[in-house]
């Protein structure tokens, strides 16, 4: 057990999620001078177990942290490549830099110097940020991204810590008519305030739960309360390939969808089954040939780094596979091992096991989607990730999802809509945004839907003239 003394520091947290970067939980304690002192340790300071940071009493955060670092590298033979970068968006941190620095020169000397990103993130970062400039540019005035949560799947996921309910037609529908009265309230305020939206993307769970009816009564319900006519972009994940019929597509061509997304995770037959997936690689296919054949224009399919039991081999057949389905966009997911999910109950420090085995599927991995003419556009980490890497968004030509840029770069107001969704409104002036929480349970949100919409209206839609 190694102790480290966090001297002249009041909060922690920071800290510790780096300290977490190189060592597993069980084998350190962090304390700050008041832990110390209140916990009796003092006369244990002289131990071998002991590391001290920040004894000069410096109250630049990051110089502790490179501090903390360096002392961390040296005791464990690691040296991250995300430096003393802890956070979800560091692409929107370079964004940041080069306003403050003015070029790419800076801005890269700057990650190395100061957060002490490796080369090769550096480079990840500036082609993503630029890229994203390039191609989309700052959000529109008044423009907004519209969520909409459908908290359903056939099954539960073994690393999934999203709102995933198993439930069947009748409790989905009582669920709809509440998310329809947030629709058409949302829609009417958004009118009356002169929002709108520029993308629209309905996630879960796995809308594709609904059956094709139910899924036809939502979109109809979407075009009608909510004004479309300058919406740039449009999403339904299908995700689950075992949800995904002729049926349902064709309802997704008939209300003009022109983005999907079709998640395999792995082709590898037991992985599926380990994971908790009920489907089979060949329905993968399956729901690929059905999407062209429907003429859906524009696929996504996520695949994870990491998945129990996999070989980097398996991983790279995974996605020569899926390269040869030439989706537009593939989105490189490393596993994370989520408070929520079943996994961390399992196998709590499983991910700091495979940091290696996933370093080598995410580097074979690039080289794969770079040779296949996929470009990274969006970026973003997670806690507990298996080796502490990043997930990445590709696309093929010019087929960036506006959304997933939006909400990592946070200078745009999501209205999320249904259990579980968080509004976030953002207050350009300021360059801060502020939570809207609807409560994550589906039979609590049906139960207070009224309080759903009371938040909006005090949080949100009230405050659209200081926005």
């Amino acid at each position: 057990m190694f102790k480290i003394l966090l001297k002249q520091i009041e909060k922690k947290y920071d800290y510790v999620e780096l300290i977490k970067v190189f060592l597993t939980p069980d084998q350190f304690a962090a304390y700050t001078d008041s832990d110390f002192e209140s916990e009796g340790n003092v006369s244990d300071a002289a131990s071998d177990s002991w590391i001290t940071i920040n004894e000069s009493g410096s109250k630049d955060r990051n110089e502790i942290k490179r501090e903390l670092f360096h002392q961390l590298s040296k005791l464990t033979g690691q040296n991250p490549p995300w430096g003393i970068l802890t956070g979800v968006r560091p692409v929107k941190l370079t964004g940041e830099l080069y306003q403050k620095l003015g070029s790419r020169e800076k801005v890269s000397q700057c990650l190395k110097n100061e957060y002490l990103v490796s080369d090769e993130k550096i480079k990840l970062l500036l082609e993503t940020w630029e890229y994203q400039q390039q191609v989309l540019g700052p959000p529109p005035d008044a423009g907004v991204g519209l969520y909409i949560g459908i908290p359903f799947c056939p099954t539960r996921c073994l690393y999934c810590s999203f709102p995933s309910n198993q439930k069947g037609p009748e409790e989905i529908a009582k669920y709809l008519d509440a998310l329809f009265t947030e629709i058409r309230y949302c829609g009417r305020r958004m009118r009356e305030t002169g929002l709108w939206p520029e993308s629209v993307y309905i996630g879960g769970g796995t809308p594709t739960t609904l059956s094709a009816n139910q899924l036809d009564r939502l979109l109809t319900e979407v075009e009608a309360n909510i004004d479309l006519s300058r919406t740039k972009e449009f999403t339904v994940e299908a995700g689950r390939p075992d949800t995904i019929t002729e049926e349902k597509l064709r309802v997704l061509k008939e209300h003009r969808i022109a983005r999907i997304s079709i998640n395999p995770q792995s082709m590898k037959k037991h992985t599926l089954e380990l994971i908790g997936r009920s489907h089979d690689p060949e329905d993968i296919w399956e729901a690929f040939h059905k999407a062209a054949g429907t003429g859906i224009s524009m696929i996504n399919a996520d695949v994870i780094a990491g998945l129990p039991e996999e070989t980097p081999e398996d991983y790279g057949d995974t996605l020569e596979t899926i390269i040869g389905l030439a989706p537009e966009n593939i989105t490189v997911h490393t596993l994370a091992v989520k408070r929520a999910s079943r996994l961390i109950d399992q196998d709590p420090e499983y991910h700091y096991r495979q940091g290696m085995i996933v370093s080598e599927m995410l580097e074979n991995g690039r080289r794969m989607l770079r040779e296949a003419g996929y470009r990274p556009y969006y970026l973003y980490r997670q806690k507990h990730m298996a080796g502490s890497f990043e997930n990445v968004g590709y696309c093929k030509g010019d087929t960036p999802c506006i959304y997933n840029i939006r909400i990592m770069e946070e200078q745009q107001t999501i209205i999320a809509l249904g259990a579980g969704g968080i509004s976030k409104v953002y207050f350009p002036d300021e360059n801060r945004l502020e939570r809207i929480p609807n409560v994550t349970n589906y039979e609590v949100y049906i139960d207070r839907i009224t309080e759903m919409l009371e938040r909006k209206e005090e949080n949100l839609f009230k405050e659209v003239k200081s926005c």
